[in-house]
């Protein structure tokens, strides 16, 4: 090996380079300083990184040690870039065998430059130390030399352990102080050298046990310092030499496990989570200038030190294993070969061996999505031995899920989506399903209360990363509540349950169960899909849920409820005391939320197809129905089925008329809803509970059946075939019902756009056979014009334009003047086609109006101008009715083109 590797003998006289220090120049003015080293520091930067031509660099460097001997420190920042600078530019030369081949005419001058630039690098960091002699100071300057000791290239590792060595010699030589808080960054220092024991590299080993020899040495010259012992070095550097041993070539890994043992009475928990780090350290050099057999050496002393470490001073590192972990994890992303990431993931399990619940907790606190990374570190709890008790880090995660993900402050926390992520990975493992089955019932109901925890919670600075989205087919932003509910179907699946995890993809439960509005609809679907395939541990969930229904805030009880209800309908119900099933649904018609009084709907429905309950449940029909006030419709439909499978098994005769009343007024508002779903099933629902009804007809029952009659005529009319059949086949049943006879085309869904004799025909026979309900119709017709769906508007506006003239001889000037208000208004709405129906039916009122003379206010017996009393435009209020007519369309076609326009 060329003479750079050489280690250099050291007299105990000199200052660590063997070079006399220049004398310091006249001391420079602070600003002056800067920027003499500014200029250095570019100058040195301009130097070529692949050949030692001139002196620069040593000329560069002397400079700057002249100039530290000025009063004036360097500031952290300052140093770093200035340590930084020359390292580089010193380290990066090629090796001096290289340099010396590629110009064999300069090889002696090379080699006398280059001694001559390293040793001028070594004494500027000595310099830098005496300038400023603190436990910071000595760390800025050897906190750099880590990547270098670290390298691929030997040449590199052994000018970055040289210079290491002489600033621990300097240090050692000039101590004139004591360190009040011990020798700064020991565990990295130490460990960086340990690992170079074991370097491939001969003679960088022997310079790294030398290093250590000296380290030891300050460490007993501070021990000794603290009682007050003298000391003389020299013989304590000796003592220390041979008390750690000479190097070994053949086995270095004995000089590491002695150094480790001897080390012991200066290492704290800081030094033992810095040793353990920089041994992770040495497993990052995977650059292809590794050869085999040397990757394998440092994969060794990486391991050996580690195994060491944990091995004697495992209790000492309790308070940083969150330390550890993070940086296990961070490191884990610079080491790709397979070996080296085992022997990096050593201190998992055998940290987690002691200190479970430590180690659980501070994976927890993994980024979340979980990358490879961190769930290799998941893994290692179980396959690496000493593995973990699984019982035990299945509680944990498991305490962990029943947390609640967003605290009282309301910030949110991963402590919930990661123990999920966990366990996740602990499911991948085959020999753990024994121990999941044992808690398999709380680890699914903590799992889908979660679920709904996470609906909506977004979890601010974790988003899944490009690269892992590629390759995990994950979209880019990070849903949690898509993951949980990942998990729930993993957990199945594991557990045999593949025919529920099916029956759920089947009918969209998984979608369902991660939205707001469905998430109970989807817990129900999987609860009902287990009851079907008989699962196993129905009544382990069963006796498990029955305490929890009391338990938690409104989410938690939904989902335990959602799940509890479709339960009922197993045999082992009967055993279970009354009040915790009908009672506890009886109780829930109350509940102030509309989920859980339709749930409970749902539980009651479930319970009557019992013999001995359905008397009782019957009873409470009053109440179910009562109950769905001011639900949305969804809801409602949701429950009112449900409802329908109570009436199939009751005695007509002793059904109260009312309770049948009383959810058609609940059904009746939905018609109007904006969901195509809702408004066909409760129109649908609304004629099945018709046929249900039975004379005598009641007075309540006829003004419910009128009631109906706009609505259904008007929905008739909406551009959809389904809902409009529904109305057709509910206005029938009505019509059995009370012995309407309405006439023929009132069934037919054909638009009324050019059959205004048939709307006409409609209205007449309304009002001439519920003349005391036509305000009740006016008010309705009036009511659907502010549809936000245009054909309803339509078709109320052409509803209008019938019914008003038929209600002549009772209309009053109030409704008369919220009829005209609504027409002018939609004159001008947005769709055309409402523009031109409303000026018709302003037409066909105020003709109807001229003709028979109608005057304005019923019993009005005054003569009246109607030209004057009709102003329904100011730009025709003095023409007659013909002129208007033609006036009125004239404009609405003018709003139509004005809107084309537009």
């Amino acid at each position: 090996m060329s003479g750079e590797g050489a280690r250099a003998e050291r007299g105990w006289q000199q200052s660590g380079s063997g070079r006399e220090c220049p004398q310091p120049p006249e001391e420079p003015g602070c600003a002056g300083r800067g920027r003499r080293e500014e200029d250095d520091g570019k100058q040195i930067q301009e130097e070529p990184l692949d050949s030692l031509l001139s002196s620069v660099r040593q000329q560069v460097m002397e400079t700057l040690t002249q100039l530290s001997h000025s009063q004036l420190v360097l500031g952290v920042q300052e140093r770093s870039e200035l340590v930084n600078t020359c390292m580089k530019s010193v380290f990066s030369l090629p090796s001096v065998q290289a340099m010396q081949e590629r110009d064999e005419d300069r090889a002696e001058a090379i080699q006398t430059l280059y001694r001559q630039t390293l040793d001028a690098l070594q004494t500027l960091l000595n310099a830098l130390f005496v300038e400023d002699p603190t436990p910071a100071g000595l760390k800025s300057i050897l906190e750099p030399l880590g990547p270098w000791m670290n390298s691929g290239k030997a040449h590199e590792r052994a000018r970055a352990v040289k210079s290491n060595v002489s600033v621990l010699n300097h240090t050692l030589l000039t101590l004139p102080f004591f360190m009040s808080s011990g020798f700064p960054a020991l565990g990295l220092l130490l460990g960086r050298l340990i690992i170079r024991v074991g370097d491939p590299d001969e003679e960088i080993g022997r310079e790294a046990l030398d290093g250590i020899t000296i380290l030891y040495t300050i460490l007993e010259l501070q021990k000794r310092a603290r009682d007050k012992e003298e000391t003389d070095k020299k013989e304590l550097y000796e003592n220390n030499k041979h008390f750690l041993g000479p190097y070994n070539p053949v086995s270095p890994c004995q000089n590491i496990l002695h150094v480790i043992t001897e080390f012991g009475d200066f290492l704290g928990p800081q030094q033992v989570k810095d040793l353990l780090l920089a041994a992770l350290e040495g497993l990052k050099c995977g650059s292809e200038a590794w050869g085999k057999d040397s990757g394998e050496m440092m994969q060794l002393a990486s391991e050996v030190t580690l195994s060491s470490v944990l091995e004697r001073y495992r209790h000492r590192a309790l308070e940083v294993i969150p330390e550890i972990m993070q940086g296990i994890y961070v490191h884990l992303s610079h080491i790709q070969k397979p070996r080296a990431r085992e022997v990096a993931l050593l201190p998992v399990p055998l940290l987690a061996s002691s200190f479970m619940t430590e180690v659980v907790v501070a994976l927890l606190m993994c980024p979340l999505p979980l990358d490879s990374n961190g769930a290799e570190m998941w893994r290692q709890l179980i396959l690496r031995k000493p593995s973990c008790d699984i019982r035990d880090l299945l509680d944990l995660l498991l305490t962990s899920l029943k947390e609640k993900p967003v605290t009282k402050k309301g910030r949110a926390s991963i402590v919930p989506l990661a123990a999920a992520s966990g366990l996740c990975e602990l499911l991948s493992v085959n020999s753990c399903m024994g121990h999941v089955r044992r808690i398999y019932p709380q680890l699914l109901l903590a799992l889908l209360i979660q679920v709904h925890y996470h609906i909506g919670l977004n979890l601010p600075g974790h988003v899944v990363s490009c690269k892992d989205a590629k390759k995990d087919g994950q979209p880019s932003g990070f849903m949690p509540v898509c993951w949980v509910v990942k998990v729930v179907k993993i957990l199945l699946l594991k557990m045999g349950c593949s025919y529920e995890a099916t029956f759920l993809e089947d009918q969209g439960g998984w979608e369902l169960m991660g939205q707001a509005e469905n998430h109970h609809r989807g817990v129900s679907l999987l609860a009902r899909a287990m009851v079907q395939y008989s699962c196993q541990e129905l009544c382990r969930i069963l006796y498990l849920l029955i305490p929890l229904l009391e338990r938690g805030d409104e989410k938690h009880k939904i989902t335990a409820t959602a799940f509890f209800v479709e339960l009922l309908q197993m045999e082992e119900v009967r055993r279970i005391p009354e009040e915790y099933s009908l009672g506890r649904m009886a109780e829930g018609l109350s509940h102030q939320d509309p989920i859980m009084k339709v749930l409970s709907i749902r539980g009651l429905v479930i319970l009557a197809r019992r013999t001995e309950k359905t008397t009782k449940v019957q009873a409470l029909l009053p109440s179910m129905v009562k109950g769905l006030k001011s639900v949305d419709g969804l809801l409602v439909v949701e429950a009112v089925h449900n409802i329908k499978i109570i009436f199939k098994g009751q005695d007509r005769k002793l059904m109260d008329s009312s309770v049948y009343v009383e959810m058609l007024q609940i059904l009746l508002p939905h018609f109007s809803d904006s969901r195509e779903d809702v408004r066909s099933s409760c129109i649908n629902l609304y004629g099945k509970v018709v046929q249900k009804l039975r004379s005598p007809r009641t007075p309540a029952m006829e003004e419910q059946m009128i009631s109906t009659l706009v609505p259904l005529l008007l929905t008739m009319q909406e551009s959809n075939a389904r809902v409009s059949q529904k109305c057709v086949k509910t206005l029938f049943h009505c019509s059995c019902f009370m012995a309407w006879e309405l006439p023929k085309r009132a069934y037919s869904r054909k638009p009324w756009d050019n059959q205004q004799q048939m709307v006409a025909k409609i209205c007449k026979y309304l009002v001439d056979t519920h003349r005391d309900s036509a305000f009740t119709f006016l008010s309705q017709s009036l009511e659907y014009t502010k549809s936000s769906r245009a054909s309803l508007r339509k078709s109320s506006v052409m509803f209008i334009g019938s019914l008003v003239p038929c209600m002549e001889s009772i209309m009053t000037e109030d409704h008369l003047n919220e009829v005209k208000a609504a027409l002018e208004n939609l004159r001008h709405d947005p769709e055309a086609s409402v523009c031109i129906y409303a000026a018709q039916a302003q037409d066909s009122i105020l003709a109807s109006c001229w003709r028979d003379s109608w005057p304005l206010l019923h019993g009005d017996s005054r003569a009246c101008d109607l030209a004057t009393m009709h102003r329904w435009s100011p730009s025709c209020e003095n023409l007659p009715t013909s002129h208007q007519r033609r006036s009125w369309i004239t404009q609405a076609l003018g709003s139509l083109k004005m809107s084309l326009k537009q």
